[in-house]
């Protein structure tokens, strides 16, 4: 998960023992679950924001909700600040650590819990990676649709932390979209659910006031999310401009039409050839000053109309060629449908397309 909670009491101007802490610390996840040892605290000085670093005085590592709960009853106690953590990916600082602070690392809570393919909802700990959920029912056609570009390695706690996003949010919405309910940790260690098993709860919408919070309200243990019907059909398409205005027009011209992609990305000449510098891969004009990657979703008769219309504005804003790498499809050859593509969504299938010609 991520980012700073408070304990509830007020801090303590008196010296922490944090020997006697790690000891309570030891009794609710054992002793492999406390790391105290500097050298291994290293590790956890900072998240993906490498640039700012602080040590944390312990690091604890609870596998289940009542362990949450008690290592913050422990913190609340002994009035000393936590910080929850996950995979550690985020680029914001959110798992910084502050000084004498306790870090909570969700990594072993990383169970999924339950799949409801008929309601469409999955629920996991915090610790389940972004791209778990989607390989765990993706042989029954369905999908996760948040999908930040660290998907492979970012975890699920921290996504709700941070209200994630990812290249198909244009269309399908960010985490908060897809979450339908929480079991939180308070600051005090009390546990409360909020939301629950389907859309548009009676009340208050505290599942949309947590997600996004950045740790401030509580630890969220369990997360109830919503998952969707793979397309039926996804088309991608590249297209190169002689400007980065050409292109920009080409994607208000798109939205103005009325067609929402699966995803839009654009890569400036600068990128276009950190890439080529990179992977070699041929399939991207190095004196293109943008390109556009476009991907179209959704029943096959409707990407076929979109994707003619979407090639008909590229080329009324400039276009000088575009292709449609063969990487459609409708389903995988096993006859299951799977992911659209995820960030670098089209680079990674252009890539691999140009690989095997």
């Amino acid at each position: 998960m991520v980012v700073l909670s408070s304990p509830s009491s007020k801090p303590s101007t008196k010296r922490i023992d944090w020997q006697a802490i790690a000891r309570e610390f030891a009794q609710v996840v054992g002793k492999e679950g406390v790391v105290q040892r500097k050298e291994e605290l290293l590790v956890y000085e900072c998240d993906g924001l490498a640039s700012y670093r602080q040590r944390p005085a312990l690091v604890v590592l609870p596998r289940t909700t009542e362990q949450v709960s008690a290592l913050v009853k422990i913190c609340d106690r002994y009035a000393v600040p936590f910080i929850a953590r996950g995979a550690g990916t985020g680029l914001s600082g959110g798992a910084l650590p502050i000084e004498n602070s306790v870090l909570i690392v969700t990594a072993r809570m990383n169970q999924i819990l339950e799949v409801d393919l008929a309601n469409q909802r999955v629920v996991v700990q915090p610790g389940v990676i972004n791209n778990w959920v989607t390989q765990a029912v993706s042989g029954a056609g369905f999908y996760y649709a948040p999908d930040p570009s660290s998907q492979i390695i970012c975890s699920v706690g921290g996504n709700v932390a941070e209200n994630s996003g990812g290249v198909h949010c244009l269309k399908y919405g960010v985490t908060t979209n897809h979450v339908l309910g929480l079991k939180l940790v308070l600051p005090d260690g009390s546990m409360v659910d909020v939301g629950g098993k389907v859309a548009e709860m009676p009340g208050y919408d505290l599942t949309g006031l947590f997600v996004g919070s950045e740790g401030t309200l509580g630890i969220a243990t369990e997360i109830t999310l919503k998952i969707l019907k793979t397309s039926e059909s996804i088309h991608v398409l590249l297209a190169d401009f002689t400007s980065v205005e050409a292109a920009g027009q080409a994607v208000s011209d798109v939205i103005s039409a009325g067609i929402i992609p699966g995803g839009m990305e654009m890569m400036d000449n600068f990128s276009i050839n950190a890439v080529e510098n990179v992977v070699a891969t041929n399939c991207y004009p190095r004196d293109a000053e943008a390109i556009l990657l476009i991907e179209i979703d959704g029943l096959a008769v409707e990407v076929a109309a979109n994707s003619q219309r979407v090639e008909a504005i590229c080329r009324q804003n400039g276009a000088r060629s575009i292709r449609w790498p063969p990487i459609r499809r409708s389903a995988s050859p096993s006859g299951k449908a799977v992911k659209p593509p995820s960030l670098p969504w089209a680079k990674l299938a252009l890539i691999i397309t140009c690989r095997m010609a």
